[in-house]
């Protein structure tokens, strides 16, 4: 070590840091951060927009629209990516900073890095009381900033120069880790951004990282391969921590070698392709019949990469009640769920090492057999729902179309509303992990922004793909901007507005436990006294982008082949219709809370129906 030091801000440490760092990623070095997103104010512009500004052409910052879509892309970017890359946030203090709140829950539901870099109230209090900060009578060091400690992984404020050698890599190796990965925050005092240090020029040496694997124990994949070795009927439950730890030929060739049928949770759709025989389908509440129906009769489940969510379990009630759990995942708390056999360990390695302490093992022939004449029962049904005709426009026709005219690289993006369900039950897997539905925190607004934070992360490699939106017309109006920001930046998306009159699922939950049409459909709402309906395509245009509005299927085909030739975002709208065209089989039961008391008849009724399916559900063992 020379003991040489270099006299810097906090801001700019933090950045000569961050430029610095690079990540190995199937033998090729690359930076582990591809930029940033930033929305500056007086919390961050003196000082780190002042660090940041030097190195714009090595560590690009996008500037965003709204602080919370800019985590969405922050997050999407890293899903893209498989979590080895990552874009950092900046934001002002205060309301700039509180925006975040809502991505950072996304991205720590998702398992997803992102680095927060984000403005705090002066660490002197001089002047205190400051713009934007909030008061608390007996607690001085409490503000807007530690609302994130229950949505982070990683939580810091620094309160002097010198922390940030410690924090900072500390944040980075969290982000980092497979086992504990999600969202890190930096609380930045202004004061404190701008005092100077002289760090070890050391911290500052081009470091190279890479994505540490696991190991299992030899005596849980025992245990894991003796139980699997017992079973009548195995199931595999294949979820996005297969694609994150790069398992899928694993995966694959594991259910090949011993015929075990494999079913896919929302994250982990794209695991298989569609057409792949021991494919059984989408798990869960909105899954197929296939998965499901193998999954009622499953003796012994191996549940891979997975965090095994309500969705996906159907609250529980999708398994039989004395069926046996393996659960293998770098995570402890995953992997221990409903007291799993545990395989706690990076799903390439420990797949492997499973597959060597099964013998001459082979699900029975019928078993796969049966699994497999269900998928086919299953793939008729999607061929019929997607098809259209004589019948309302429906989500499912228009994700069929889609599906027909994409390039299997093409990735499709979804949030939140009815569009997960539609696209997790009918779209047919093309290509490895070129599906994104963000459903860990069903986070409406995620699709545009996510999709503008996918393009960016697509440009990167595969530029000559496309990134495919599918939005409701009630997540479009929450948040739309990053259509302007994607125009600015030249990231071109193709926009799928599916406008059915407002917020059409819960409308239809809210049928569904007996209850009124109220408050969902824009038409239903008691303030409104004449609903009419947003010209998205006008919207769309005024931010720059090419729009269209058709009026059913085959003219969203002919209008997708025009987006697909544009080299510009394109917007293309279809009404579909709130009540009928929804995908009716492939559901498990959901939990959902139900009055036990009404005095609404049909509400009682179905509190009653909705509670006999509890029967089914596990206690957890």
């Amino acid at each position: 070590m020379s003991g040489k030091t270099v006299k810097l801000t906090t801001a700019q440490a933090i950045v000569r840091y961050l430029v610095n760092q690079f990540i190995e990623v199937d033998g090729v070095e690359t930076r582990v951060f591809g930029g940033g997103f930033g929305i500056f104010g007086h919390g961050n512009v003196p000082c780190l927009g002042e660090a940041l500004y030097p190195v714009q052409d090595i560590l690009p910052l996008y500037r965003g629209q709204n602080e919370q879509s800019m985590g969405f892309a922050a997050a999407a970017y890293a899903k893209y990516h498989l979590r080895r890359r990552i874009m950092f946030c900046t934001a002002s203090a205060g309301p700039g900073t509180a925006n975040l709140l809502t991505a950072a829950a996304l991205a720590h539901a998702n398992r997803l890095p992102m680095l927060m870099l984000c403005g705090d109230t002066f660490i002197t209090r001089l002047p205190d009381p400051v713009l934007q900060q909030l008061e608390h009578f007996g607690n001085p060091t409490l503000g807007v900033n530690d609302a994130f400690k229950p949505v982070t992984r990683y939580w810091d404020r620094i309160t002097h120069p010198a922390q940030i050698i410690q924090s900072i890599p500390a944040a980075l190796a969290t982000m980092l880790d497979p086992a504990d990965c999600g969202p890190a925050f930096i609380g930045l005092p202004q004061d404190v951004q701008g005092w100077t240090y002289d760090y070890p020029e050391e911290f500052f040496a081009r470091r190279v990282h890479r994505i540490r694997r696991q190991a299992p124990d030899a005596a849980e994949v025992a245990d894991a391969a003796a139980l699997l070795q017992s079973a009548e009927r195995p199931m595999i439950i294949a979820g996005g921590g297969v694609q994150y730890s790069g398992a899928v030929a694993e995966l694959t060739a594991f259910a090949e070698a011993r015929g075990i049928p494999v079913v896919e949770t929302i994250a982990g759709r794209a695991n298989l392709l569609n057409d792949h025989a021991l494919n059984i389908g989408p798990i869960g509440v909105t899954g197929s019949d296939s998965a499901n129906a193998i999954s009622e009769r499953a003796d012994v489940v191996l549940a891979v990469g997975t965090r095994l969510q309500d969705f996906t379990t159907g609250s529980w009630t999708a398994f039989a009640k004395d069926a046996r759990f393996i659960g293998l995942n770098v995570g402890r708390h995953d992997a221990m769920k409903h007291l799993s056999t545990p395989v706690v360990g990076d799903a390439k390695l420990s797949l492997a090492a499973l597959e060597k302490g099964m013998g001459t093992y082979r699900a029975p022939e019928a078993w796969t057999s049966e699994a497999k004449a269900e998928r086919k029962t299953w793939d008729a049904y999607v061929a019929d729902n997607v098809s259209h005709g004589n019948r309302p426009n429906s989500y499912a026709q228009a994700i069929g179309v889609v599906n027909a005219l994409c390039d299997p690289r093409d990735r499709v993006v979804a949030a939140a509303g009815g569009l997960p369900a539609e696209v997790t039950a009918n779209w047919r897997t093309l290509d490895i992990g070129t599906v994104d539905v963000e459903f860990g925190f069903s986070c409406m607004g995620y699709e545009i922004a996510g999709g503008w934070g996918a393009r960016i992360a697509q440009s990167e490699g595969e530029a000559d793909k496309d990134t495919i939106v599918f939005t409701g017309d009630g997540s479009y109006l929450l948040m739309n901007s990053d259509i302007y920001s994607s125009v600015l930046t030249q990231k071109k998306l193709i926009i799928l507005v599916l406008d059915n009159g407002g917020f059409a699922v819960i409308n239809k939950l809210q049928n569904n436990t007996g209850n009124e049409s109220f408050n969902n459909l824009i038409k239903d709402c008691p303030t409104v006294p004449e609903a009419f309906a947003v010209d998205f395509e006008s919207h769309a245009r005024a931010m720059g982008a090419n729009a269209e509005t058709v009026a059913n299927p085959a003219e969203l085909g002919e209008a997708f082949k025009r987006a697909k030739e544009s080299d510009k975002t394109s917007v293309i709208v279809m009404q579909v219709d709130p009540y009928e065209g929804w995908t009716a089989q492939g559901h498990t039961w959901w939990e959902v809370g139900t009055p036990q008391v009404s005095e609404n008849a049909n509400v009682r009724e179905k509190h009653a129906e909705w509670e006999s399916a509890r029967a089914k559900q596990r206690q957890g063992v």
